[in-house]
């Protein structure tokens, strides 16, 4: 097998391996023509005369260069024809002054992923895609509200509480959390943390519900948009709640059932009434279909008798 530096006479062969290649990209193939590889170094792999691979890129530029393209036809691959192009364009790449080379690999091709990280190449930068009309709507979509949360306990042991903030708290990176006086049974928490961060605020619970031995449910009103709520005992979650529950994408049919209320659980950790809890905690495909959600957080901590909830 011999590597060498295309000539134009081999173009037609490039451009046949290019247009071989899988293409699952959301945007359709390009019409490609000799152009395409005006300015790059192309570089092909030959056995007997036919053209079995080939790479193509820019060699260096601001001492980076970048390898745009490298494949080799399916009856030649796994016998080193891509490593070998590999190692002449690097070679090239470094004589002409390059530091560094990069290239974009799919997603969705661990394959390909795995192979470039065993030559070497590590994640630098990720390149993002929207369907235009969706980034259209996405920039005429209102801006996200504020989000603020309560984590509720119950106990009236308000020094085992903060006992176990003090010590939990800090490994999620908060600070500075405050807490109430017993309210109906229950002891209230906030901290700036867990207004922003729905994981923190979960975990936290838990870690709470683990150390105290107590029900703790935390309610939240996030982006302004939507309210959730989740019941842990004995540090695990026994009911969730999100008003939308799509609201932050697509779910599995199984996923959007599991985030409706389950009254018969609010009613047995609180003493709520059942009824009362499936006619408030209503979900919806979107906020526009529900009460404002600071107004649906306090029907809902009415109905739950949890005193305190919302902002600090």
């Amino acid at each position: 097998m011999n590597v060498r530096e295309a000539t134009p006479a081999d173009h037609d062969a490039v451009l046949e391996l290019f247009r071989s290649m899988d293409w699952n990209r959301p945007w359709p193939r390009p019409e490609i023509t000799a152009e395409f590889l005006e300015g790059d170094l192309v570089l092909v792999a030959e056995e007997d005369g036919e053209i079995i691979g080939t790479a193509f890129g820019r060699p260096a530029h601001h001492g980076r260069a970048h390898l745009n393209i490298a494949c080799v036809r399916t009856e030649w691959r796994r016998q080193g024809v891509a490593k070998a192009l590999v190692a002449e364009f690097a070679a090239r790449a470094l004589a002409a002054g390059a530091e560094h080379v990069t290239l974009d690999v799919d997603v969705s091709n661990e394959v390909g992923q795995k192979a470039w990280e065993r030559l070497g190449f590590t994640d630098y930068a990720r390149r993002l895609t929207v369907p235009a009309a969706s980034l259209e709507a996405g920039l005429g979509a209102a801006e996200p509200g504020e989000s603020y949360a309560s984590i509720h306990i119950q106990t009236d042991d308000s020094a085992a509480v903060e006992a176990a903030v003090g010590k939990y708290l800090p490994r999620l990176g908060g600070t500075g959390a405050r807490l109430s006086e017993p309210l109906n049974g229950w002891v209230v928490v906030y901290s700036e943390l867990t207004d922003r961060d729905r994981q923190a605020r979960d975990r936290l619970a838990s870690e709470l519900s683990n150390a105290t031995g107590a029900v703790v449910c935390t309610l939240a009103v996030e982006d302004g948009r939507v309210v959730r709520f989740v019941f842990f005992e004995r540090g695990s979650i026994v009911d969730e709640y999100q008003s939308v529950p799509e609201y932050y994408g697509a779910l599995p049919p199984g996923d959007v059932i599991a985030l409706a209320a389950n009254p018969t659980v609010v009613a047995r950790l609180t003493g709520a009434d059942r009824a009362s809890v499936r006619a408030v905690a209503r979900t919806a495909s979107s906020p526009d279909e529900l009460p404002p959600a600071p107004q649906l957080l306090e029907q809902l901590a009415e109905v739950m008798g949890l005193q305190g909830s919302g902002r600090g």
